[in-house]
């Protein structure tokens, strides 16, 4: 069965929402983490605000090592509605999202990424779907903006590995325990 990993950029306090706006120094340590997560990654589910930002600038980005893995993954969208931008290999989540990441986890492929989408992020680690979460907390305290943690059931998670960046970064990975 594959992996279901939640890798998200947040503030000290658990902001998710706009990290541009507390991740300001960039290190290689970061880059390194992010190409080890992605490596392992054939497919990504994104929610449509999302996907509508990321398909408007990743298919001309050179960004590396992020650009050419998200314009070659598989894209899984959760929206309701058509999609206004067309961006290569993505698909629309016929149904319900969790049913569809339960059957995804059950295909042939690599692991499968959430990454910036706050809201599938956690409808699936609401409904156990999700594996790991992998975490870049910035040395910054947002102060306001969208939790990635708020509002979601106890979940017990082990620890697999930490540590802190030259710029100051923690990256974190958790195994979520069943």
């Amino acid at each position: 069965m594959r992996k279901v990993v939640v890798y998200e950029l947040v503030s000290l306090d658990g902001v998710a929402e706009n990290p541009a706006a507390f991740f300001t120094d960039w290190d290689d340590a970061v880059d390194a983490n992010l190409g080890a997560v992605i490596a392992a990654q054939d497919a990504v589910v994104l929610g449509r605000r999302s996907y509508d930002e990321w398909a408007e600038f990743w298919p001309g980005s050179d960004i590396e090592p992020f650009a050419t893995f998200i314009n070659g993954a598989a894209k899984y969208v959760a929206t309701s509605t058509p999609l206004d931008r067309e961006w290569s290999n993505t698909h629309v989540v016929d149904g319900d999202l969790v049913e569809f990441v339960r059957d995804l986890r059950d295909r042939p492929g690599a692991e499968i990424g959430v990454h910036a989408s706050i809201s599938v992020a956690q409808a699936l680690l609401a409904a156990g779907m999700v594996d790991e979460l992998r975490l870049v907390i910035a040395p910054a305290i947002a102060g306001t903006g969208k939790r990635l943690l708020d509002g979601l059931p106890t979940i017990r998670l082990q620890a697999v590995r930490g540590t802190t960046t030259p710029a100051g970064f923690l990256l974190v990975h958790y195994r979520v325990v069943a």
